[in-house]
């Protein structure tokens, strides 16, 4: 699977926890969650325009060699986008999560195509006859590229959330 991307802050996200509680703040606590939700957006956002908008190219078909339409019933990269979600947690391992919830895939789209997709190569059965191979390539590490140009942005915004929590219980 793609890395699942999460913005930790451990120390001082539960230090900050344990003083809500004894606080009593329960406004505050889901006015934190939600802002910390609203930062990892663009990032949720951005990932699923990325698959969406992905180039998979095939080597092409041999000389007498036949085509048709794709068996499966959902085209594969709209439906690894829908798959794509976002958790926050203020519990015991608090942060922001996005990741791909295999739960949510289409049975005939196992997770190992996922990882073989941010590898930058998709090889599968041709129409699912196993002793007949295709492989198909794409750009490779595009989940790990579109986290990596987020992660400051969503970095600050995280500190910057926890400061005016902080500011505000103090």
């Amino acid at each position: 699977m793609p890395a699942s991307f999460q913005i930790l802050g451990t120390g001082q996200l539960l230090e900050l926890q344990r003083r809500l509680r004894a606080a009593g703040h329960e406004n505050i606590r889901s006015s934190m969650q939600r802002r910390i939700r609203r930062a990892a957006e663009p990032l949720r956002n951005d990932l699923q325009s990325t698959v969406r908008g992905l180039s998979i190219q095939s080597a092409g078909r041999g000389a007498g060699k036949r085509g048709g339409p794709s068996p499966t019933t959902r085209p594969l990269r709209a439906s690894i986008a829908q798959a794509i979600r976002i958790s926050v947690r203020t519990g015991g391992n608090p942060g922001a999560r996005v990741w791909l919830d295999k739960g949510l895939l289409p049975p005939d789209i196992p997770m190992g195509v996922v990882n073989r997709l941010n590898e930058g190569r998709l090889r599968h059965p041709v129409f699912g006859n196993k002793r007949r191979w295709a492989q198909q390539n794409t750009t490779p590490l595009w989940w790990d590229k579109t986290v990596r140009k987020h992660t400051p942005r969503m970095t600050s915004e995280v500190a910057r959330v926890l400061d005016d929590v902080r500011r505000r219980i103090e």
